[in-house]
Protein backbone atom coordinates (compact mmCIF):
# COMPACT_ATOMS: atom_id res chain seq x y z
CA UNK A 1 0.00 0.00 0.00
CA UNK A 2 1.51 3.14 -1.12
CA UNK A 3 1.22 6.58 0.49
CA UNK A 4 -0.50 9.51 -0.93
CA UNK A 5 0.86 13.21 -1.37
CA UNK A 6 -1.38 16.04 -1.65
CA UNK A 7 0.19 19.15 -3.55
CA UNK A 8 -2.31 21.68 -2.27
CA UNK A 9 -2.90 22.31 1.88
CA UNK A 10 -5.46 24.94 1.47
CA UNK A 11 -9.62 24.43 1.40
CA UNK A 12 -9.64 22.01 -1.41
CA UNK A 13 -6.91 19.74 -0.02
CA UNK A 14 -8.54 19.17 3.50
CA UNK A 15 -11.64 17.92 1.57
CA UNK A 16 -9.05 15.63 -0.13
CA UNK A 17 -7.66 14.38 2.78
CA UNK A 18 -10.31 13.23 4.12
CA UNK A 19 -11.87 11.63 1.23
CA UNK A 20 -9.07 9.68 0.48
CA UNK A 21 -9.22 8.96 3.73
CA UNK A 22 -12.31 7.30 4.04
CA UNK A 23 -11.53 5.22 0.60
CA UNK A 24 -8.75 3.67 3.02
CA UNK A 25 -6.38 2.61 -0.19
CA UNK A 26 -3.03 4.64 1.18
CA UNK A 27 -1.00 3.75 4.56
CA UNK A 28 0.15 7.57 4.93
CA UNK A 29 -1.34 10.78 3.73
CA UNK A 30 0.64 14.12 3.65
CA UNK A 31 0.50 17.76 2.10
CA UNK A 32 3.05 19.77 0.22
CA UNK A 33 2.12 23.38 0.62
CA UNK A 34 4.26 26.71 -0.55
CA UNK A 35 3.25 27.62 3.43
CA UNK A 36 5.57 25.62 4.38
CA UNK A 37 7.39 25.87 6.88
CA UNK A 38 4.89 28.23 8.89
CA UNK A 39 2.21 25.04 7.36
CA UNK A 40 3.59 22.22 9.04
CA UNK A 41 0.18 20.73 9.52
CA UNK A 42 -3.39 20.32 8.50
CA UNK A 43 -6.26 17.92 10.16
CA UNK A 44 -3.37 15.99 11.88
CA UNK A 45 -1.65 15.29 8.82
CA UNK A 46 2.23 16.18 8.47
CA UNK A 47 2.92 19.32 5.41
CA UNK A 48 6.21 18.12 4.47
CA UNK A 49 7.70 21.14 2.39
CA UNK A 50 6.55 23.18 -0.64
CA UNK A 51 5.46 22.03 -4.04
CA UNK A 52 8.17 21.86 -6.02
CA UNK A 53 9.84 18.96 -3.74
CA UNK A 54 7.47 16.72 -5.17
CA UNK A 55 9.69 14.67 -7.06
CA UNK A 56 11.34 13.83 -4.13
CA UNK A 57 9.09 11.74 -2.93
CA UNK A 58 8.19 9.21 -5.74
CA UNK A 59 11.29 7.42 -4.91
CA UNK A 60 9.70 6.76 -1.35
CA UNK A 61 6.45 4.90 -2.40
CA UNK A 62 3.98 8.10 -2.65
CA UNK A 63 1.14 8.73 -4.97
CA UNK A 64 0.66 12.75 -5.93
CA UNK A 65 -2.61 14.33 -5.92
CA UNK A 66 -3.06 17.56 -7.11
CA UNK A 67 -5.47 19.38 -4.84
CA UNK A 68 -5.04 23.49 -6.34
CA UNK A 69 -8.46 24.78 -6.54
CA UNK A 70 -7.51 27.45 -9.40
CA UNK A 71 -8.30 25.21 -12.79
CA UNK A 72 -5.30 27.25 -14.19
CA UNK A 73 -2.70 25.96 -11.83
CA UNK A 74 -4.30 22.49 -12.18
CA UNK A 75 -3.61 22.18 -15.82
CA UNK A 76 -0.28 23.63 -15.36
CA UNK A 77 0.62 20.62 -12.89
CA UNK A 78 -1.06 18.53 -14.64
CA UNK A 79 1.15 18.85 -17.32
CA UNK A 80 4.36 19.30 -15.46
CA UNK A 81 3.42 15.61 -14.05
CA UNK A 82 2.94 14.27 -17.50
CA UNK A 83 6.48 15.51 -18.46
CA UNK A 84 7.80 13.28 -15.76
CA UNK A 85 5.51 10.38 -16.93
CA UNK A 86 3.76 10.45 -13.61
CA UNK A 87 0.03 10.29 -13.63
CA UNK A 88 -2.00 11.31 -10.58
CA UNK A 89 -4.18 8.98 -8.18
CA UNK A 90 -8.04 10.29 -8.41
CA UNK A 91 -9.91 10.41 -4.95
CA UNK A 92 -13.56 9.05 -5.09
CA UNK A 93 -15.15 9.25 -1.85
CA UNK A 94 -17.31 6.54 -1.43
CA UNK A 95 -20.22 8.10 -1.52
CA UNK A 96 -19.85 9.15 -4.81
CA UNK A 97 -21.64 7.06 -7.40
CA UNK A 98 -19.80 6.15 -10.00
CA UNK A 99 -22.02 4.26 -13.36
CA UNK A 100 -20.08 1.32 -14.42
CA UNK A 101 -20.01 2.68 -18.24
CA UNK A 102 -18.50 6.10 -17.05
CA UNK A 103 -14.74 7.02 -17.36
CA UNK A 104 -12.59 9.55 -15.06
CA UNK A 105 -9.30 10.20 -16.30
CA UNK A 106 -6.17 10.66 -13.65
CA UNK A 107 -6.13 13.29 -10.97
CA UNK A 108 -9.81 13.32 -10.69
CA UNK A 109 -11.57 14.29 -7.31
CA UNK A 110 -15.45 13.15 -7.27
CA UNK A 111 -16.60 14.40 -3.69
CA UNK A 112 -19.56 13.17 -1.11
CA UNK A 113 -22.54 12.87 -2.86
CA UNK A 114 -21.45 13.60 -6.33
CA UNK A 115 -22.99 11.42 -9.24
CA UNK A 116 -21.75 10.52 -12.72
CA UNK A 117 -23.83 8.60 -14.95
CA UNK A 118 -24.14 6.42 -18.01
CA UNK A 119 -21.15 6.99 -20.41
CA UNK A 120 -20.37 10.38 -18.96
CA UNK A 121 -16.39 11.37 -19.28
CA UNK A 122 -14.14 13.16 -16.62
CA UNK A 123 -11.39 14.43 -18.30
CA UNK A 124 -8.45 14.54 -16.14
CA UNK A 125 -7.28 16.69 -13.29
CA UNK A 126 -11.43 17.41 -12.94
CA UNK A 127 -13.48 18.41 -9.74
CA UNK A 128 -16.72 17.16 -9.76
CA UNK A 129 -17.73 18.41 -5.89
CA UNK A 130 -19.73 17.22 -3.13
CA UNK A 131 -23.53 16.57 -4.16
CA UNK A 132 -22.66 17.93 -8.00
CA UNK A 133 -24.04 15.34 -10.50
CA UNK A 134 -23.02 14.82 -14.31
CA UNK A 135 -25.72 12.84 -16.37
CA UNK A 136 -25.20 10.32 -19.44
CA UNK A 137 -23.25 11.20 -21.94
CA UNK A 138 -21.29 14.17 -20.65
CA UNK A 139 -17.78 15.23 -21.68
CA UNK A 140 -15.72 17.50 -19.34
CA UNK A 141 -12.29 18.15 -20.72
CA UNK A 142 -9.28 18.62 -18.54
CA UNK A 143 -9.28 20.61 -15.64
CA UNK A 144 -12.93 21.15 -15.69
CA UNK A 145 -14.76 22.19 -11.76
CA UNK A 146 -18.41 21.08 -11.26
CA UNK A 147 -19.28 23.38 -8.05
CA UNK A 148 -21.07 21.70 -5.11
CA UNK A 149 -24.93 21.19 -5.84
CA UNK A 150 -24.35 21.88 -9.51
CA UNK A 151 -26.10 19.88 -12.13
CA UNK A 152 -25.75 19.03 -15.44
CA UNK A 153 -28.30 17.46 -17.72
CA UNK A 154 -27.59 14.93 -20.19
CA UNK A 155 -25.29 15.46 -23.30
CA UNK A 156 -23.50 18.61 -22.05
CA UNK A 157 -19.64 19.53 -23.01
CA UNK A 158 -17.67 21.46 -20.95
CA UNK A 159 -14.13 22.68 -22.22
CA UNK A 160 -10.66 22.85 -20.41
CA UNK A 161 -10.33 24.58 -16.86
CA UNK A 162 -14.17 25.71 -16.96
CA UNK A 163 -15.81 26.46 -14.18
CA UNK A 164 -19.32 25.66 -13.01
CA UNK A 165 -20.54 27.23 -10.16
CA UNK A 166 -22.47 26.84 -6.77
CA UNK A 167 -26.00 25.51 -7.55
CA UNK A 168 -25.67 26.23 -10.90
CA UNK A 169 -27.72 24.45 -13.82
CA UNK A 170 -26.93 23.63 -17.85
CA UNK A 171 -29.92 21.98 -19.52
CA UNK A 172 -29.26 19.11 -22.23
CA UNK A 173 -27.20 19.25 -24.80
CA UNK A 174 -25.44 22.87 -24.08
CA UNK A 175 -21.59 23.17 -25.34
CA UNK A 176 -19.87 25.27 -22.46
CA UNK A 177 -16.10 26.30 -23.84
CA UNK A 178 -12.82 26.23 -22.52
CA UNK A 179 -11.62 29.08 -19.45
CA UNK A 180 -15.83 29.57 -18.84
CA UNK A 181 -16.87 31.00 -15.31
CA UNK A 182 -20.80 30.31 -14.59
CA UNK A 183 -21.63 32.20 -11.60
CA UNK A 184 -23.56 30.44 -8.82
CA UNK A 185 -27.22 29.48 -9.23
CA UNK A 186 -27.46 30.33 -13.33
CA UNK A 187 -29.30 28.46 -15.45
CA UNK A 188 -27.61 27.87 -18.74
CA UNK A 189 -29.79 27.22 -21.48
CA UNK A 190 -27.73 28.06 -24.42
CA UNK A 191 -24.09 27.36 -25.70
CA UNK A 192 -21.06 29.83 -24.09
CA UNK A 193 -18.25 30.32 -26.43
CA UNK A 194 -14.57 29.96 -24.64
CA UNK A 195 -13.60 32.76 -22.31
CA UNK A 196 -16.61 33.93 -21.19
CA UNK A 197 -18.11 35.29 -17.99
CA UNK A 198 -21.70 34.42 -17.55
CA UNK A 199 -24.16 34.69 -15.05
CA UNK A 200 -28.01 35.09 -13.87
CA UNK A 201 -31.75 33.15 -14.85
CA UNK A 202 -31.28 32.75 -17.56
CA UNK A 203 -27.31 33.07 -17.80
CA UNK A 204 -26.08 35.96 -19.84
CA UNK A 205 -22.69 37.11 -20.10
CA UNK A 206 -21.02 39.64 -17.77
CA UNK A 207 -18.36 42.27 -18.17
CA UNK A 208 -15.62 41.86 -15.70
CA UNK A 209 -16.43 44.77 -13.34
CA UNK A 210 -19.84 43.35 -12.88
Amino acid sequence: MNNLLILGAGGHGKVVAESAAAMGNWKEIAFLDNQFPELDSVLGWRVLGPWEETTDYFSRGYDVFLAMGDNALRYKWLGILQDMGIEPASIIHPAAWVSPSAKIGSGCALFAGAVMNASARLGAGSILNTGATVDHDCVLAESAHVSPGAHLAGGVTVGKRSWIGIGASVIEGVTIGSDVTIGAGSVVIDNIPDGQRVAGVPARRIDTNE
